[in-house]
């Protein structure tokens, strides 16, 4: 098939488009190449795909209207991939705009693509920043997710909204996949484990926030992807019997999903440190912090409902996923 990856030099994306050559797909991959974080860190990745015959890229801004409808009219895509967004919970305290120009025009263009052109199902990426304020653990997609506590979250659930009403009006299948605190291989200097990693090696204390006392339920980038293909592969189906009274939030009478994609197994921010000490074989020194504005004290994926549909469980084991970071870390900046 031919697809559209969109976010194709960012982390999730970049090893996205790897994955659906490797199956014999077309990919075409666009971004708009910000400089959010290190720009030559998105080109050194679009060097790697560059290599593969069935990729192409194409550098282009979401909320390019004229351009994307074009992009859309001239490739016939049969599904899309949306990755592309304006991340970062903290950076969205202080940079509000650059979220309502990428992930919400940015989200819309892509519906209306869809629309117009016959996708057969678009696949994008919501984030486990929706469950905001909920305290029930673990998360579910039955949960409800009304209270967001960042404007980054707020646009992820606009786009579950978006999605859901183009699904119902023009009968677009769309799935939204909630990723729980990606790492891995080519990861964003703006995470946890580049930054600690980064600060560690150069000999620079790093923030541990709350104290060290955080969990998080970090999922290996590998683990995402095999999740997103799979989930590809779904296309959800119109369920007339579904009522909001009594149906699962996750679902809908129109051709959209929702799922969970995590570890299911949160890890305490102090053993995770910990991990990363023992992979770098060096000792982190610690500057502990108040709770940051935005945070939530712990995240924790329920994905009983991802096993049910494709069979499939994230499992990479923190250690082992930690240390493949560090071997690439340390072979693509020669440290």
């Amino acid at each position: 098939m031919k697809f559209l990856v969109t976010g194709a030099a960012g982390f999730i994306g970049f090893h996205v488009a790897q994955r659906l050559c490797e199956q014999g797909h077309e990919v075409i991959g666009i971004d708009n190449l910000n400089d959010y974080y290190d720009v030559n860190l998105k080109l050194a990745r679009l060097d790697v795909l560059a290599s593969i015959s069935l990729f192409s890229f194409i550098k282009l801004d979401l909320a390019d209207r004229e351009g994307v409808a074009q992009l859309f009219v001239e490739e016939k895509f049969n599904r899309v991939i949306h990755l592309a967004a304006q991340a970062g919970v903290r950076y969205s305290i202080d940079n509000p705009m650059a979220y309502a120009d990428s992930n919400l025009v940015g989200h819309l263009t892509i519906l209306e693509g869809c629309r117009n052109n016959g996708v057969e199902h678009l696949v994008y990426a919501s984030s486990s920043s929706v469950y905001g304020l909920n305290n029930k653990i673990p998360f579910a997609t039955s949960d409800s997710v009304d209270h967001p506590i960042s404007l980054y979250a707020a646009t992820k659930k606009s786009n579950e909204l978006m999605s859901h009403t183009y699904s119902h009006l023009y009968g677009i299948p769309t799935t939204g996949l909630r990723f729980f605190t990606v790492y891995g291989p080519w990861g964003r200097p703006d995470m946890a484990l580049f930054k600690f990693t980064k600060a560690i090696v150069e000999g620079d204390a790093i923030d541990v926030y709350n104290n060290g006392d955080m969990s998080r339920d970090f999922t290996y980038v590998d683990d995402i992807v095999e999740g997103i293909l799979r989930i590809q592969d779904i296309v959800p189906k119109v369920t007339p019997d579904w009522k909001v009274e009594s149906g699962n939030a996750a679902q809908s009478s129109a051709p959209y999903r929702i799922f969970n994609i995590g570890n299911g197994n949160p890890v305490k921010l102090m053993s995770f440190i910990e991990s990363l000490e023992s992979s770098l074989g060096l000792t982190a020194n610690k500057n502990m912090m108040p709770m940051q504005a935005g945070d939530v004290y712990q995240t924790y994926a329920e994905v009983g409902d991802l096993f049910e549909e494709t069979s499939y469980r994230p499992g990479m084991a923190l250690e082992q996923g930690v240390d493949n970071f560090v071997q690439w870390y340390k072979e693509f900046y020669k440290n």
